[in-house]
């Protein structure tokens, strides 16, 4: 049976800052506005985010979920200045150039980790990982997504159905080009897909979850730029989570995953890393002033 969370502040230690207060998204603490006493009420409501405890500059919230040994100080001094931050977001791009070196554990271990510390819509933390090396289970990802696009181009290329295909979803028949070299590619040894990646990380979260897809591609985006800033290069498996969702619980199936994958990376040591980035399109800005 889970323990009820409890949540309390050492009148001692409390300065009054009421910085707790504004950061408690459930508004658990409250302030009186003559004494500056800070209190706390609907305690069940409590999502367990952390905020109170991580605000608190003279560790007087007492939470149960976040004992001593779960707080640790920040030196902000150690952070990457804004000019690296951004060149790191420059610079990082979907390297299909894998080598044949495998991914260093403790890379690895990095890269789940900065993605485990994503956000998660209401601090639900539900997300998970299947990491896959085994380069037998990696081929039959391949193949199950060969196998999705090669009955969708099937039934692109069926006489009686492509006419209608024009006028339903026009954009697909641009793309039978593309599966058709796919295709090919994979039978003859080419593998398009996951491009000899000896690693993937697949995101998922329990069926059903409401915010389950924003969730897993928050985790997504901070492993992405973990990755790229330990020189491990990686891109983002559209192919395969298209197939995915065409064949709907298949690829869990064949993964072992009891819930919804909604994000995946192939990863690889790079055969060559870029020397050089370049500009994207003029941002595109609404401003409201």
């Amino acid at each position: 049976m889970k323990m009820a969370i409890t949540i309390d502040v050492d009148k001692e230690l409390c300065i009054k800052c009421g910085k707790c207060v504004r950061v408690c998204p459930s508004q658990i603490f409250i302030q009186d506005e003559n004494s500056k006493d800070i209190s706390t009420q609907f305690i069940d409501s409590c999502i367990v985010c952390g905020h109170c405890v991580a605000a608190c500059p003279e560790d007087a919230v007492r939470h149960s979920e976040f004992p001593a040994e779960k707080v640790h100080r920040i030196d902000y001094s150690q952070l990457p200045t804004p000019q690296q931050m951004m060149l790191l977001c420059k610079i990082r791009r979907s390297n299909r150039a894998f080598s044949s070196k495998q991914i260093p554990v403790e890379s690895l271990n990095m890269i789940l980790e900065a993605a485990h510390r994503a956000p998660t819509g209401s601090n639900t933390q539900h997300v998970k990982f299947l990491t896959i090396m085994n380069p037998e289970k990696l081929n039959q990802i391949s193949k199950f997504t060969i196998d999705v696009f090669s009955g969708v181009l099937k039934k692109l290329q069926n006489p009686l159905i492509k006419p209608f295909v024009k006028y339903i979803v026009p954009d697909a028949l641009r793309y039978i080009p593309a599966f058709e070299r796919l295709r090919n590619n994979y039978h003859n040894g080419k593998d398009g897909i996951l491009r000899k990646a000896t690693a993937a990380i697949f995101i998922y979260t329990p069926k059903g979850m409401r915010m389950g897809s924003m969730d897993a591609n928050l985790a997504y985006q901070n492993g992405s730029l973990m990755a790229e800033s330990l020189g491990v290069s990686q891109f983002y498996t559209g192919f395969v989570l298209n197939a995915s969702k065409m064949k709907k619980g298949k690829l869990e199936e064949l993964l072992g995953v009891e819930g919804e994958i909604h994000a995946g990376m192939a990863l690889g040591m790079p055969a060559f890393r870029f020397p050089n980035y370049i500009d994207r399109k003029d941002i595109d800005v609404i401003n409201f002033s």
